[in-house]
């Protein structure tokens, strides 16, 4: 639980939103909960994309268990490191005599245990021995020989699908028993022909509550094996032989006779082969795993556009094929990134890869920056997320924190230059129907591919009712009205669902005749108190406008409801629909747009710390989808957000960037005056700016998924139930 929400526990009817319903009234709705056959459920939070020292992470795996569901609260957690091969042995803890931090397990200090430059690589002081930094070869009865992997690097080098197999498994499955929480082993996978991809393949592990069972990870292993672009072992996985084609498959790409599997990536030699064999890896786990794996392309703006001789970015054909391909696994995106306290927000940024050596040596992001903390696909209004629903896909965002370390700073200080712990920043929160008490990760799984989820940072909310109802004739429109905003109300202080008959949520479609009256309804809870911000002064992005709110104490100023009309599945070969970079007809819908905002001057406020409010869409005549989106900050915040209300892009031109170079933006910079301004932050001729994390917790946003809306005479909604 966070600081937040510790300090508020009160629950107060939300019976004064609403002065007198009748009995008629009360008995429909009554019976229209009882008619709902949909089963309970609970919102509950984790982040499935993180790194420790099973791949280039600072931390054991125990540790950032530990931080992410221990310190910062988290309900669920997933062990998801890069595929190929690493050499430390990542099942290592932090040395014993690593000091033991006071409350919520961080230091207040910007100097903490020991000075930041002891920490090189972030987490351990230099002069460490042993710890998460040793060797397997080191490390391992037998040393090198234990080691099935890669030995031509000096220490030898173990391949991921043997540290997934063999160890990793182990130790999550251990700390979910321990922690009695869902926590289980996934994978940032290298994908062929692109960037990365955060995934999983649940078969075979039993995290709790399932006890008295033996579990393993090998197909999650082997997934490992046989598709992620850096793992070139040949050996079939040792004693596995493991095979690699997928039954049925129309792909004429031949598996190697040595490795069985598809041994290439895009190159000028074999243009799109990477691409086409992730496509083979999606057959494969919808062929071993159609209901417990999920593929959730990452920063997918982070890398550029799509490259057929090279290996990164995805554009919108290939998330159009991905989930043609497996719908139930390939659902969604990862388009809020973690690095949100890094110098380059999210390390998106132009000529990504520049160095004072190479200073242009890099790509474009697509979209340069971010915009408040979000890729442009998803941020830009009318662009490819607004296209990708306009199909009526079931496309769904996420958000993760991407945890390496914290920059300059140890594991336990508070400030950070580089990322932020799960659950410290951002969070997915996700409907599970089975429960708290018995909260598996099957049901989370499910709750992911159902679209039934929204994400955000820096608790800026921490409970939301979203549902498009039906108007029912039988009602007059003020009774109708105070019904769904009372049933709003009432799930969100429980953490739950509205669960009437006639009303859709997200991720579901509400299917109405034409000509019907619309009811949108919200509630949020804006938590009273502080959040996990180290800083108590006033925040600068506001103090711009005079504004004076604390930096740990955010409340939300707006929520825009965005939605646009969906026009039907488009085919791969109408390449004029289906394919094309950002920007282009293929990747957008003008009809997208912001159709109502909300904020104090319409929305009712209660003594829960809830905001209740909605909208009608009368007569509805075609199918389309309402979502929404919110934030601290109102619109014309210089260097933040535009006159409608829309983020500005996050990215600030770097000193050793060629300042020649033509950007799409460049906002200005905001002035970090106050006195309790940290020392690391970015200065110009003396002056503060705000940046790393400041900058971050300044800039806070949510997004929900969708609710369809479906006409019975217009366009079929397929991607939602």
């Amino acid at each position: 639980m966070s600081k937040k929400f510790a300090l508020r526990h009160t629950t107060v009817a939300v019976a004064s939103l609403i002065t007198l319903i009748s009995v008629t009234t009360v008995q429909i709705a009554t019976a229209a909960e009882k008619a709902n056959k949909k089963p309970a459920g609970t919102y509950v939070t984790g982040d499935f994309h993180n790194h420790s020292t099973c791949s280039d992470g600072s931390l054991s795996m125990q540790k950032l268990i530990d931080k992410s569901v221990k310190t910062f609260g988290l309900d669920w957690f997933v062990q998801a490191d890069h595929g190929g091969s690493s050499a430390r042995n990542c099942t290592l803890r932090e040395d014993p005599f690593e000091p033991v931090a006071p409350a919520l397990g961080l230091t207040t200090s910007s100097t903490g245990p020991f000075p930041p430059a002891t920490y090189p690589t972030g987490g351990q002081p230099a002069t460490t021995l042993k710890g998460p930094n040793q060797s397997w070869e080191s490390t391992l009865p037998g040393g090198r020989a234990a080691i099935k992997g890669d030995g031509t690097a000096v220490p030898k080098r173990m391949w991921v699908w043997q540290e997934i197999q063999e160890f990793q498994y182990k130790v999550t499955e251990d700390e979910s028993r321990a922690r009695q929480k869902p926590i289980w082993i996934g994978l940032e996978q290298n994908a062929p022909g692109h960037e990365h991809v955060s995934m999983a393949v649940l078969q075979g592990q039993r995290p709790w509550p399932q006890s008295g069972v033996s579990g393993n990870a090998t197909l999650q292993a082997q997934y490992e094996y046989c598709f992620d672009r850096s793992d070139t072992d040949t050996s079939r996985g040792a004693e596995n032989q493991w095979d690699c084609s997928v039954a049925g498959t129309t792909s004429t790409d031949a598996l190697n006779t040595t490795s069985r599997k598809i041994s290439g990536t895009n190159s000028s030699a074999t243009p799109d082969l990477g691409h086409r064999k992730t496509i083979e890896g999606l057959k494969w786990l919808k062929e071993k795993a159609p209901t417990t794996s999920y593929f959730v392309p990452a920063h997918l703006e982070r890398a550029g556009v799509y490259n057929p001789t090279g290996n990164r970015g995805f554009n919108i054909e290939h998330l159009r094929a991905f989930n043609n391909t497996a719908p139930n696994i390939a659902f969604g995106f990862e388009s809020m990134p973690g690095h949100q306290a890094a110098d380059t927000r999210g390390e998106y940024s132009p000529n990504r890869g520049a160095s004072l050596a190479n200073p242009n040596g890099g790509i474009d992001s697509v979209g340069i920056g971010t915009y408040g903390g979000t890729g442009i696909y998803a941020a830009k209004i009318g662009g490819v997320w607004d296209a990708l629903l306009g199909e009526g896909r079931n496309w769904w965002f996420f958000a993760s924190s991407d945890y390496h370390n914290r920059g300059s700073f140890g594991a336990d200080q508070r400030e950070s230059n580089q990322d932020f712990f799960p659950g410290e920043y951002q969070k997915d929160y996700v409907m599970a129907r089975k429960g708290t008490n018995n909260l598996s990760a099957e049901a989370i799984i499910d709750g992911l591919r159902s679209g039934n989820s929204f994400a955000g940072s820096g608790d800026l909310i921490d409970r939301l009712a979203f549902v498009a109802c039906a108007a029912n004739p039988a009602l007059p429109r003020a009774a109708f009205k105070a019904l769904v905003e009372k049933a709003a109300a009432n799930a969100a202080l429980k953490n739950g669902e509205v669960r009437m008959n006639g009303c859709a949520t997200m991720g579901e479609k509400l299917v109405v005749a034409p000509g019907a009256d619309v009811l949108v309804a919200i509630a949020v809870r804006d938590p009273q108190g502080k959040n996990f911000s180290p800083y108590s002064f006033p925040n600068p992005s506001l103090k711009q406008i005079g504004i004076t709110q604390p930096l740990d104490a955010p409340v939300l100023d707006h929520i825009d409801v965005i939605g646009g009309n969906v026009t039907g599945i488009v085919s791969p070969t109408d390449l004029a629909k289906f394919a094309g970079q950002e920007g282009t007809a293929a990747a957008s819908n003008t009809s997208a747009g912001i159709k109502k905002v909300f904020n104090s001057t319409n929305w009712t406020a209660t003594s829960d710390g809830l905001r209740v409010m909605s909208y009608r869409i009368p007569a509805v005549k075609v199918s389309q989808y309402v979502r929404l989106r919110g934030t601290n900050l109102p619109a014309s915040t210089p260097s933040e957000t535009d006159a409608n209300g829309n983020p500005l892009n996050d990215y600030v031109l770097l000193p050793y960037f060629d300042p020649s170079k033509t950007l799409p933006e460049q906002p200005g910079k905001v002035v970090c005056s106050d006195a309790a301004c940290p020392a690391h932050m970015r200065t110009i001729d003396g002056v503060k700016y705000s940046s790393y994390d400041v900058s971050a917790w300044a800039d806070l946003w949510f997004y929900s998924n969708p609710v369809y809306i479906e006409v019975t005479n217009s366009v079929k909604v397929v991607g939602a139930k």
